[in-house]
């Protein structure tokens, strides 16, 4: 399948996952309905039927879609919410104080009207109509003609006038009093922008046009004007479209499903058009969700203040991680919206997500999903699969190795769990070349014991099966039971957490089931993982560690990585090892991201902190942290130059009647005593911040959040409002 979503192609292993089956005509699910009469009218009596199916989200309105696709989205620092933005300069501006800058304007005016009343009055002489007399001839000044006479001497005083005013404005900054308090209150509504230029209308598709595509824009210009078309319609076509320009599709083939479709062209394979309901406010155009606002705070660069902050691929490209104690809103807040972008995004054809949680953690409702695996639940429509869909031992070993017991190995980052891969490889590559599949739960778990009926029943079929080679893996691992150091021992521990009641229907290898595999990434698929937290905790950290290192190798192993593929682990406890640390490293370059979120630094492995700060590109801080997890932040986030004014004030005593009232005057004009003030200014070098900020200074419900997207574009940490 095209990785955008042109063509059905549901199979996420060998063969196609199951999915649930309509219901039968006349079941209980689905009553049959009253036959309509001949002719196609409907019965008297019959309500009328409904524009769109129950729970489906309502059609925009074409003029609020037409305003949605012409809105602005003009370039902005990285997170920074595109739509309809207007940008901010980078320094900000010097704000007067309001009572200063009135009360300036004030004295301006009547320092100005003092100068004009002494000049009328002669009090200053005459001299300022000298340049009247000496430019004009007497003819003019001086003539019977009362008029004339008026219109040369007025006109001349009304210079003057103008003149002492900008004078007077200037000092007064009447500009500024202007801006600020008059002009707001007689500024009409802005009136909405014209429509653009024919050639310049997205709602036109002059691409399509200019490629000679002239009747699939015509259809999708009608669909877009009555209503028809949503914002994931436009972000599935123009998918499409940039498919057909990258040569992968076939523009007849485009155009044609177009004008019979419309805006229900190049359908995901789903059939979903939208999610039936939205959590949060998404722009499909830039791919965007907005997670909350930057407060206007000093500590935030002025070009951001007030200003909505987004997360797309280009910044989840590079992952993120999010620590925060329960209750700060690392799910409902950032994990959820995140994971219904990248479903819309799926819907469009340009994303793939795996969200992985416990069940019931608030990760949107299984209608959002494709396909959801509830581990444990006898009653879940899928199963996953153990082996990752691979046929190479050598990668089911590496990947299983990292599942079981890459908790256990050196957390430096140097350590690696090679002796587990090997241990796994001896036994799984001997079994697949007998059996032509991998073991199951039970299998592998009495294969890693020793147990020594199923290694002689394994021996006998290679011998007779003529596998010389396998004989001898299998060899090697028979002489290393029982021997010290040998990592049998714990990974049979290990599976026996997985080889348990509750999970014997699930990671089947029979082939009478078809479980879920994270090969179905180059496909946009939306899957939901429900781990079994309760009773099964350490079961539930295994299979955490087994998706992300399925992930991380099938991600990397894509051919077609024009599709963003993203995995949400809601609870990354246990699951960050040194291998993983590794392969998040190598996901920029795949298109391929990782959000993981933490209640506390402390469930990562010392050694291994810094590495997944540096590993990662988007660092988020929620309210609540405690000081030595702030002091890690603090620590990768590093400082900044800043200048720092060191402020001395002495008041000063007058003495005589004048200065008294020269000194309340200053005092009714700035509000504060007169002071003598000495200044030092020097550049210091200061943590962007601190521990302690980090842990005292982050109200509840905000976040400090630093930000890199795939291009290296970085913007500084950030105090976030997430509840805005």
């Amino acid at each position: 399948m095209d990785s955008d979503g042109t063509h059905d192609a549901r199979g996420t292993h060998a063969t196609p996952v199951p999915r649930p089956a309509a219901p039968p005509q006349g079941s209980a699910a689905s009553p049959p309905g009253p036959a309509a009469p001949r002719g196609g009218a409907p019965s008297p009596g019959l309500p009328p039927r409904p524009a769109q199916a129950p729970g489906a989200a309502p059609l925009p309105d074409g003029a609020s879609f037409l305003a949605w696709l012409r809105a602005p989205r003009p370039a902005a620092p990285p997170g920074v919410w595109r739509f309809a933005h207007r940008p901010r300069p980078e320094q900000e501006p010097e704000v007067i104080p309001t009572r200063q800058l009135l009360s300036g304007a004030l004295i301006a005016f009547l320092v100005g009207w003092l100068l004009w009343s002494l000049l009328w009055n002669g009090y200053l002489g005459g001299w300022w109509v000298l340049p009247l007399e000496l430019f004009l001839p007497d003819a003019w000044i001086y003539t019977s003609d009362r008029i004339g006479n008026a219109v040369v001497w007025y006109g001349y005083y009304t210079v003057i006038v103008v003149a002492i005013m900008i004078g007077v404005g200037r000092l007064g900054r009447w500009s500024e009093v202007w801006r600020r308090f008059v002009a707001p209150r007689l500024r009409r509504p802005d009136a909405p922008p014209p429509p653009p230029a024919p050639e310049e209308d997205p709602a036109r598709w002059p691409q399509l046009r200019a490629a000679g595509a002239e009747a699939a824009a015509d259809r999708l210009a009608a669909d877009a004007r009555a209503g028809l078309m949503r914002d994931v319609d436009h972000a599935r076509i123009a998918r499409a479209w940039r498919s057909v320009r990258a040569g992968r599709s076939p523009l007849a083939v485009f155009s044609d499903a177009v004008v019979r479709d419309g805006a229900g062209a190049c359908m995901h394979p789903s059939g979903d058009r939208d999610l039936p309901q939205r959590a949060a406010r998404h722009d499909l155009a830039t791919a965007q969700v907005r997670i909350g606002t930057t407060v206007d705070d000093p500590r935030n660069p002025y070009a951001y203040r007030s200003t909505g902050l987004a997360l797309g691929p280009d910044l989840l490209g590079t992952s993120l991680l999010a620590v925060g104690p329960g209750g700060s809103g690392k799910t409902a807040r950032v994990v959820w919206p995140l994971a219904e972008s990248l479903c819309l995004g799926a819907l469009a054809g340009r994303a793939a997500v795996v969200v992985v949680g416990a069940a019931g953690a608030g990760l949107g409702p299984a209608e959002d999903y494709d396909v959801v695996v509830r581990v444990g639940q006898p009653d879940s429509l899928y199963d996953l699969d153990l082996y990752g869909g691979t046929s190479d031992p050598d990668e089911a070993a590496a990947v299983l190795a990292e599942a079981l017991v890459g908790d256990l190995v050196d957390p430096h980052p140097s350590g690696d769990s090679r002796r587990s891969t090997t241990c796994l490889a001896q036994l799984l590559g001997p079994y697949r070349a007998v059996h032509g599949r991998f073991p199951s739960v039970p299998e592998l778990r009495a294969l890693l014991d020793g147990s020594p009926a199923p290694l002689n029943a394994l021996r006998k079929a290679l011998q007779q099966a003529g596998q010389d080679g396998m004989i001898r893996e299998l060899d090697a691992r028979e002489r290393q039971l029982g021997h010290p150091g040998d990592p049998g021992a714990v990974l049979a521990d290990r599976i026996a957490l997985l080889d348990r009641p509750a999970f014997a229907p699930f990671f089947d290898t029979s082939g009478q089931t078809t479980p879920f595999s994270l090969r179905a990434l180059d496909h946009p698929v939306r899957v939901r993982i429900d781990l079994p937290e309760r009773g099964h905790a350490d079961a539930s950290r295994i299979l955490a560690r087994l998706v992300l290192a399925q992930f991380t190798a099938s991600a990397a192993a894509r051919e077609d990585r024009s599709l963003f593929v993203c995995l949400v682990l809601d609870d990354a406890s246990g699951t960050v090892t040194p291998e993983a640390v590794r392969r998040i490293q190598r996901l920029r370059s795949a298109n391929a991201g990782v959000v993981m979120t933490l209640r506390t630094l402390d469930d990562v492995p010392r050694p291994l902190r810094t590495p997944l700060l540096g590993a990662i590109g988007c660092r988020m801080a929620l309210s609540g942290l405690t000081p030595w997890d702030g002091q890690d932040f603090a620590e990768v986030w590093g400082k900044e130059w800043t200048e720092a004014r060191d402020v001395t004030d002495r008041q000063i005593i007058a003495e005589t009647p004048l200065g008294k009232t020269v000194h309340v005057l200053r005092r009714v004009i700035t509000g504060n005593a007169p002071t003598a003030r000495a200044v030092t200014v020097r550049q210091v070098e200061r943590e962007r911040w601190s521990a302690s900020e980090l842990a005292h200074g982050v109200p509840p419900g905000h976040a400090v959040l630093s930000l890199t997207d795939v291009r290296g574009e970085y913007a500084p940490p950030l105090l976030v409002d997430l509840r805005a």
